[in-house]
C-alpha cells in the first residue's frame, strides 16, 4: 500500500479520508489499492479507513480477525450489529468528508462497488460520502515507464498480427475464394500466442452488416464468409504475457478489392476525421496545461460526426481507459453512456474510437492515446486510408 501517496492525494482533493469496505470480495479495487490478498473471502464485513492525516485504522469481525492484518493501524473488533455501528463511528471520528467506491447516480459503474445501504450507514454517522473515482484513477490508471514500455511492445506485436491477418484475407479473397470470419478470429488468436500475447476474449472480425455490431464476435456457430467486394472490420486487443502488462487495443477497417463505394470512403473519412479531432483536443489541452475531462473529448468526436449528419449512428462512447484490463479504471471518453467528469491525468492511457454503424456496414477507427506530463500522443500505427485487400 502506498500510504504516503494516498494521504497526499487525499489532501490534494480536500478529503478527510478514504473508507474501504468489503464483503465477499465485492470490491476488487479495494484489494488492489490496499495490496491485500483477495484469496481469503470475507463472510463478514470489514472496513479500513485511511485518513488524510495520521494513522489508518480498521474494523473487523471477531470471527474473521486478520482480514486487514498486513495493513498498519489499530483494528477495532466487533460482533453485533450495534457494535459494528459504534466501531464504524469510532474509526471515522472527526471526519466530515470521506471517499468510498461510490458513484452518484451510478455515473461511473467501474467505481460503483459499495452498496447503497452501506453508503446510507456511513452517512447516518454525519459523514459526507463522495466518489473515490479520482482517487481510483490516481492509483489504478497511472502508468510507470515500465508499464508504458509493455504497452508499446504489445502494440508493435499486435500491429504485426493485424497486418498478417489482413494479408491472409487478401490472399484468400483475391483468388476468388472466401474466408470465414471465425477463421480470421482464430488466425489472430494463433498470432497472439506465437507473439507472446494474451487477450481475455475476441477479436472482433465482422463483414458487412456484422461490422455494424460494435460487440459482434464470430463463433463456430455464428460466422459469415468474407469474399471479394466485402467490407471488413477487425477489432483486436492484447497484452504481453507477463505480470503487470497492460493492453493495446485497436480497430481497423478494410475493403476486399480495389474500388470501395463512395459511401464507404465518405463514412471512413468522417470517422477518422472525428478520431483526429478528438486526438487534437487532447494534445492541445495537455500541451497548454489545461484541465480536460473525459466527457469533453467525447463531445469533440460526437460533435464532428453529428455535424456531418451521422450522429444517430454513433451509438457508443468515444473511448475507454486502458490498463491491465482492456477496459481500465481511469477516465472514459464518454458523454453518451455516462457523463464522465473525471480529469484526464498524466501517465494514463485511453482509446479514442468513434464509429458510424449503418445497416450495410460499419466503420470504427480506434487508436490508443497516452498522456505524459506535458504531451500526449498515439502509441501505435494510425490508419489513414481504408485498407484495400
Amino acid at each position: 500500500m502506498q500510504l504516503e501517496k494516498i494521504q497526499q492525494e487525499l489532501r490534494s482533493q480536500k478529503l478527510d479520508g478514504w473508507l474501504f469496505f468489503d464483503h465477499h470480495v465485492r470490491d476488487p479495487l479495494a484489494y488492489r489499492v490496499l495490496g491485500l490478498d483477495a484469496s481469503r473471502v470475507p463472510t463478514r464485513r470489514w472496513y479500513y479507513l485511511i485518513p488524510a492525516e495520521g494513522e489508518p485504522r480498521g474494523l473487523e469481525h471477531r470471527i474473521e480477525r486478520g482480514m486487514t492484518a498486513p495493513l498498519p493501524g489499530e483494528k477495532v473488533p466487533y460482533s453485533s450489529w450495534a457494535e459494528q455501528v459504534e466501531g464504524l463511528r469510532k474509526i471515522t471520528a472527526g471526519l466530515r468528508r470521506v471517499a468510498m467506491q461510490y458513484s452518484p447516480m451510478c455515473a461511473i459503474p467501474y467505481v460503483a462497488l459499495v452498496d447503497a445501504g452501506t453508503v446510507e450507514l456511513v452517512r447516518s454517522l454525519g459523514i459526507e460520502v463522495v466518489s473515490s473515482a479520482e482517487l481510483i484513477q490516481a492509483f489504478e490508471a497511472r502508468w510507470t515507464p515500465e508499464v508504458l514500455e509493455s504497452h508499446l511492445e504489445a502494440g508493435r506485436r499486435v500491429d504485426r498480427v493485424r497486418a498478417e491477418a489482413f494479408a491472409m484475407v487478401r490472399e484468400r479473397t483475391r483468388s476468388g475464394g472466401t474466408v470465414q470470419e471465425v477463421e480470421v478470429k482464430q488466425f489472430v488468436r494463433d498470432g497472439f500466442k506465437k507473439a507472446g500475447l494474451l487477450t481475455d476474449h475476441g477479436p472482433i472480425a465482422g463483414v458487412n452488416a456484422n461490422a455494424s455490431n460494435p460487440h459482434y464476435e464470430p463463433t463456430g456457430q455464428v460466422t459469415s464468409p468474407i469474399r471479394a467486394g466485402d467490407f471488413v472490420l477487425l477489432d483486436m486487443w492484447a497484452k504481453l504475457d507477463r505480470p503487470g502488462s497492460v493492453y493495446y487495443d485497436i480497430t481497423w477497417t478494410a475493403f476486399c478489392g480495389d474500388r470501395p463505394t463512395d459511401e464507404m470512403r465518405n463514412v471512413f473519412a468522417i470517422v477518422t476525421g472525428a478520431r483526429d479531432a478528438a486526438i487534437r483536443r487532447v494534445q492541445e489541452a495537455v500541451a497548454a496545461g489545461q484541465p480536460l475531462r473525459g466527457f469533453e473529448v467525447d463531445d469533440t468526436a460526437r460533435g464532428y460526426i453529428t455535424a456531418r449528419g451521422f450522429g444517430e449512428y454513433f451509438v457508443h462512447r468515444t473511448g475507454h481507459s486502458i490498463g491491465q484490463e482492456v477496459h481500465g479504471n481511469g477516465a472514459n471518453m464518454d458523454n453518451l453512456e455516462t457523463h464522465d467528469e473525471r480529469r484526464i491525468s498524466p501517465w494514463t492511457c485511453f482509446s479514442i474510437e468513434p464509429g458510424i454503424y449503418l445497416p450495410k456496414f460499419g466503420v470504427r477507427s480506434e487508436v490508443n492515446v497516452f498522456v505524459g506530463d506535458r504531451e500526449a500522443g498515439v502509441t501505435g500505427e494510425i490508419q489513414r486510408e481504408l485498407v484495400l485487400l
